[in-house]
């Protein structure tokens, strides 16, 4: 058997509000979206970026759905994302209102800051040194 096409689900209370935030703040684009009308609130959707896939989900689909992690709960998923220019990229979320979780820091040559996705997962933003 040969497996393909691998993508962590995001479970999530909004499809549509985590959809936004992938699409607009970090630069995903919908590869699949369900249900397509984009009147429709979205149930579940697929995005990219350079070749690497995510889905979101609604955690009370009857196909897949699992009991979303109650507030407060420790962190399972961390999204980590490669940028050119840390502090740019940090100043830019924050104008989009996005909540930092840790201000950038350089370690080891590699400068890193954390940011929180609309339900409260952490994303790191790094870059490697040039």
């Amino acid at each position: 058997m040969a497996f393909r096409s691998p993508f962590p689900l995001l479970y999530t209370e909004d499809v549509g509000r985590l959809l936004r935030f992938y699409t607009e703040a970090l630069g995903y684009e919908v590869a699949y979206r369900y249900p397509e009308d984009p009147a429709a609130p979205a149930e579940f959707a697929q995005v990219r970026l350079n070749g690497s896939g995510l889905a979101l989900g609604s955690p009370r689909d009857p196909l897949h759905g699992l009991p979303a992690a109650p507030a407060g709960a420790v962190a399972t998923f961390e999204l980590c994302l490669a940028c050119d220019d840390v502090d740019a990229e940090l100043a830019r979320l924050r104008r989009l209102g996005v909540r930092v979780l840790h201000a950038p820091e350089s370690d080891g040559g590699e400068r890193a800051a954390y940011v929180a996705d609309p339900d409260g997962r952490p994303i790191m933003i790094y870059a490697d040194p040039a």
